[in-house]
C-alpha cells in the first residue's frame, strides 16, 4: 500500500491523513518520485520538490492539531497559467521566459491556504490556445494511455493538458485547470478523469494569465466527483481583486452528494447530434441517457436552436479578448526580449520580440482577434459575434426556466487522437470545441464524467451543464452518472 500512495484519491487520502495511517510527506514523496519517472509524459514542465516538501511538513503538523481543512496535506499539481510566487509561471510561452512572479494567484493561493502541497508547474498549450497540447513551448504533453496494441503518442487533450496527463498517470491527487472553451473538459474526457468547469465568476482569475477575460474560468481536474467537489470548494469563493468574482457562499459539495437524482429533468439537445460523429460516442451518449433515466431522473428532448453558431462565434470573441489581453507582452517590463540591432527603436523592439516570443498558434489568435476589432470589421464581427452569444445564453436560460435541471451531452466528437497529425487546417483542431464552447459563452457551470471506453480501449466521456452557481445540483447529477458507469480503467504504464 506504502509505495502507491500517489494513486490515492483526495478523499482517500484526506481520510488516512486524519487516521494517521499515512503523512503528507509520505504522500508527497511518492508522488515526486512518481513524478521524476514520468518525464517521458512532459507533463511536470517546473517541479518544485522543496516548496513541496515544506508545504508537506507545515500541512503534518497542521493535521497533528486537528484543524485542517479538507486540502490539507494533499499533493496537487498547478498549471503554468497560474501565477505563483517565486516559481516560473510562463503560460507555456518563451515571451515569458524567466518570469517568477513575486505574487500567488488567489486560486492557488486559496489551495495553499488550505494546506494543499503545491509540487510542480503543469505543461498546457501556450496561453491556453489550443485542444492538443502541441503548442507548447515546453513541447508536448502526452496523454498516459495508448490505442489498443499501438506505440503511438495520444494527445491528452488541451489547453489542460499536462494536468489531465498528471491526474490520469496518477503523478499527483489531482491539478488545477483552466477553462476558456473546453480545455478543462476535453482534456479530462481524453485521459479518463473528471474535469469541472465552474460558473464564470465562481472562482478569481486574479493572477491567471488571461487568454480571453469573459470566457476564462479556473477549476479542480481530478480522479473522482467527490475529488472534484472537495477541491473545487477549496478553489472557489468571492474575490474583491477580480471585478467579475461572485459574492456568493460556497457550499460544501461534498456534503450534498447524495446520489439522489429522482425526479430530476435532464434534457438532451437534438443540435449536439453532429454529422459524422463516431457511433460510440452516439453509443455512450445514450448509455449515459439510460443511466440516468434509471436513476429516476426524467428525460426530455430539448432544443438549443443557436448551438451552430457557436464556434465561429467563439472563434471571434476569445481572439478579439486575447489580442488585447496579449498587447502587454512587449518585451519592455518582464518576461523574453529580442535581441536587437544597432539603430533598432521601440517599434523593432515590439516587432521582433513578438515575433520571436510568441508561437503560432498564439500568432494566428492575436491577428484573427486584431482583426475583428479593427474600425472597418467591428460591427460586422465583433458586435455581430456579441449579439450570437446573447442568443446561446438565452437557449439555455429558457431551456432552465422549462424546468430541466442539468443538460446531458458529449464531451468530445472523439477519443484522443495522435499527436503530431499534420493539422493544416486550423479549423479542425478548433473542432474538437464543438460541445464545450457553448457553456464558456453562456458562462454556466460543465464537468466532463469518463463514462467508458472506445474499441481502442481509449476513455470516453460524457459532459453535463448545470443552471448557474448550481455546482453542487451539477456535481450530484455527475455522482449519479459516475457511479451508474462504474468507470475504472487506467491506463497501462509504458512511461
Amino acid at each position: 500500500m506504502m509505495s502507491d500512495l500517489n494513486k490515492l484519491t483526495i478523499a482517500e487520502a484526506r481520510d488516512a491523513l486524519r487516521k494517521g495511517d499515512v503523512t503528507s510527506v509520505e504522500l508527497t514523496e511518492a508522488c515526486l518520485s512518481a513524478i521524476d519517472a514520468a518525464d517521458a509524459l512532459g507533463a511536470f514542465v517546473h517541479k518544485t520538490p522543496e516548496i513541496a516538501m515544506d508545504r508537506a511538513k507545515a500541512a503534518d503538523a497542521r493535521i497533528k492539531a486537528g484543524d485542517a481543512p479538507d486540502m490539507c496535506g494533499i499533493p496537487v499539481g498547478i498549471k503554468d497559467l497560474f501565477c505563483t510566487e517565486g516559481v516560473p509561471s510562463q503560460a507555456a510561452s518563451k515571451i515569458l521566459e524567466g518570469f517568477k512572479p513575486e505574487y500567488e494567484s488567489t486560486v492557488s493561493g486559496q489551495l495553499r491556504d488550505a494546506g494543499a502541497v503545491m509540487l510542480g508547474k503543469l505543461n498546457m498549450d501556450e496561453f491556453a490556445m489550443g485542444s492538443s497540447n502541441e503548442t507548447s513551448t515546453y513541447g508536448n504533453a502526452v496523454n498516459p494511455w495508448r490505442a489498443g496494441n499501438s506505440d503511438a503518442a495520444l494527445t491528452p487533450g488541451g489547453s489542460s493538458g499536462g494536468s489531465a496527463a498528471a491526474v490520469s498517470a496518477d503523478l499527483c491527487l489531482a491539478a488545477t485547470g483552466t477553462d476558456t472553451g473546453g480545455s478543462i473538459r476535453q482534456p479530462a474526457a481524453f485521459t479518463g478523469t473528471v474535469g469541472l468547469k465552474p460558473t464564470y465568476g465562481r472562482c478569481s482569475r486574479w493572477g491567471i494569465v488571461a487568454f480571453a477575460s469573459s470566457l476564462d474560468q479556473a477549476g479542480p481536474m481530478t480522479k473522482t466527483v467527490r475529488d472534484a467537489a472537495i477541491m473545487g470548494a477549496a478553489m472557489m469563493g468571492h474575490d474583491p481583486k477580480d471585478s467579475t468574482s461572485a459574492d456568493l457562499p460556497v457550499p460544501d459539495f461534498e456534503a450534498l452528494l447524495t446520489g439522489d437524482i429522482k425526479g430530476k429533468v435532464i434534457g438532451i439537445p437534438a443540435e449536439y447530434r453532429m454529422d459524422g460523429m463516431p457511433e460510440e460516442i452516439e453509443k455512450l451518449w445514450s448509455e449515459g441517457t439510460a443511466m440516468l433515466k434509471d436513476a429516476g431522473a426524467e428525460i426530455r428532448d430539448i432544443s438549443l436552436p443557436h448551438t451552430k453558431y457557436a464556434l465561429p462565434a467563439y472563434y471571434v470573441i476569445a481572439p478579439a479578448e486575447a489580442s488585447s489581453n496579449l498587447a502587454r507582452y512587449d518585451g519592455v517590463r518582464f518576461g523574453y526580449r529580442a535581441k536587437l540591432a544597432q539603430g533598432d527603436g521601440i517599434t523593432e523592439m515590439y516587432e521582433k520580440t513578438r515575433a520571436e516570443g510568441f508561437g503560432d498558434e498564439v500568432k494566428r489568435r492575436v491577428m484573427v482577434g486584431t482583426y475583428v476589432l479593427s474600425a472597418g470589421f467591428y460591427d460586422a464581427y465583433y458586435n455581430r459575434a456579441r449579439k450570437v452569444r446573447a442568443l446561446i445564453k438565452r437557449d439555455f436560460d429558457e431551456v432552465f426556466h422549462e424546468g430541466v435541471d442539468a443538460i446531458l451531452t458529449p464531451a468530445t466528437p472523439s477519443a484522443a487522437f495522435e499527436l503530431g497529425q499534420d493539422v493544416s487546417d486550423p479549423v479542425q483542431m478548433y473542432l474538437n470545441d464543438v460541445f464545450t464552447v457553448t457553456v464558456n459563452l453562456a458562462g454556466l457551470p460543465g464537468v466532463a464524467v469518463p463514462t467508458g471506453i472506445d474499441r481502442n480501449g481509449l476513455p470516453l466521456g460524457l459532459q453535463l451543464i448545470g443552471r448557474p452557481w448550481e455546482e453542487a445540483e451539477l456535481l450530484n447529477t455527475a455522482y449519479a452518472l459516475e457511479s451508474a458507469a462504474g468507470f475504472v480503467e487506467k491506463p497501462a504504464r509504458w512511461w
